[in-house]
């Protein structure tokens, strides 16, 4: 694994998002990093993230899904192009569609994993699939595709 995730390259202007934002006091926080060819991110969820007792809220686990996406695209898009992410231009991507499988109910209380593959570079969109595990079992399965944010844009926040 990397030292510095990849989100905590991202710019100050690109860094409120309630996923994966440093700069947003009340957001997750969420840290991605390379782990050979994919992707990883620990979460442990809070108590207020709460479906029914003991069990996750499925809209936490799907914006765990979203963010590790646009995070993980990002990241492989520096790499397909042989550049460290602190270099210029930046390149920042959304969500252009997100498909979540719940397999199981995610249980309360313990680290989540999130762990992503790349499966297709094209241009400006990266797709990526990823599962999210507690205590070793598959909880849930999602797809992102990603879209890459044109510079114009960045350069006019």
């Amino acid at each position: 694994m990397s030292e510095k995730a990849f989100q905590d390259y991202y710019a100050e202007e690109m860094s409120y998002c309630y996923g994966c934002g440093r700069l947003n006091e009340h957001g997750l926080h969420i840290q991605s990093y390379w782990d050979g060819d994919e992707t990883v991110a620990t979460y442990e969820p809070r108590p207020y993230h709460i479906a029914i007792p003991g069990y996750v809220y499925g809209g936490l686990v799907a914006s765990l899904i979203d963010c590790h996406g646009t995070g993980s695209a990002a990241a492989a898009k520096y790499r397909e192009e042989g550049r460290s992410m602190d270099s210029k231009p930046e390149l920042r991507f959304v969500t252009a569609s997100l498909h979540v499988d719940y397999l199981k109910p995610t249980p309360l209380g313990v680290p989540l994993n999130l762990r992503g593959q790349i499966e297709q570079i094209k241009g400006r969109k990266v797709t990526v699939n990823i599962q999210l595990s507690a205590n070793g079992e598959i909880c849930a399965q999602g797809r992102v595709i990603a879209v890459q944010i044109p510079e114009h844009m960045i350069e006019a926040l």
